[in-house]
């Protein structure tokens, strides 16, 4: 059994997460976000719901006491400072375990038109996430990013993975697919240390997502 806190935890792919996790595995978790009401619908004895926002420092480190492993799904324009600060919470409680939800692109590793075009769609979004990542990757922390491919809510399980200096392999990956590797990497403390994963569905390959 693994005590798992996920940030932000209402997000799409965190509530994925959450469903997986309950159903298929015996993981206990703490659910931090700042409208707690947002997940009131999860009622179980292995769930415990905190209100918080991810930039106070204080608050999170608590969070984190007796905690195995923290899954953060955090967005926004402040997505740095969200990083320093869980690095922060996470020294200060002596966690190591970090699954971070990032973007394709922040290495401008994406080949071809489809490269092309995901960077003017995307534009500084990237930088920013690049510059959340960069906090990861000069840590001490047991981190792994996951960079997914554009999401769709297909009700599907299907994925590969290409590692930091690989070019990324197609354009879109379903939510659920992502939720099924963070519960994947929670399940194994060994799997996925210090990497930065790709993630796509298989033989998706073209200019842009077949659906935009």
């Amino acid at each position: 059994m693994t005590k798992v806190l996920i940030l932000g935890a209402a997000g799409q792919i965190a509530r994925l997460a959450e469903q997986q996790f309950l159903a298929n595995t015996s993981d206990n978790l703490t659910l931090y976000l700042r409208n707690s009401s947002r997940v009131a619908d999860l009622q179980s004895d292995r769930v415990t719901i905190i209100d918080g926002d991810t930039t106070d420092e204080a608050k999170l480190t608590l969070a984190m006491a007796d905690q195995d492993v923290v899954y953060a799904n955090l967005a926004g324009q402040n997505i740095k400072q969200q990083a320093q600060t869980v690095l922060k919470a996470m020294h200060a409680s002596g966690l190591k375990r970090l699954i971070w939800i990032s973007t394709l692109g922040i290495y401008n590793e994406v080949p071809g038109k489809f490269g092309q075009w995901n960077n003017a769609t995307l534009g500084s979004y990237l930088t920013r996430y690049y510059d959340a990542a960069e906090v990861l990757e000069n840590s001490d922390l047991d981190y792994t990013i996951i960079r997914p491919a554009w999401l769709t809510d297909k009700d599907e399980i299907d994925y590969e993975t290409t590692q930091r200096n690989e070019p990324f392999k197609g354009t879109e990956v379903s939510r659920k697919s992502i939720a099924a590797l963070v519960v994947k990497l929670a399940q194994d403390s060994t799997s996925g240390i210090r990497t930065s994963l790709g993630v796509n569905k298989p033989n998706t390959d073209g200019d842009k997502p077949a659906w935009y």
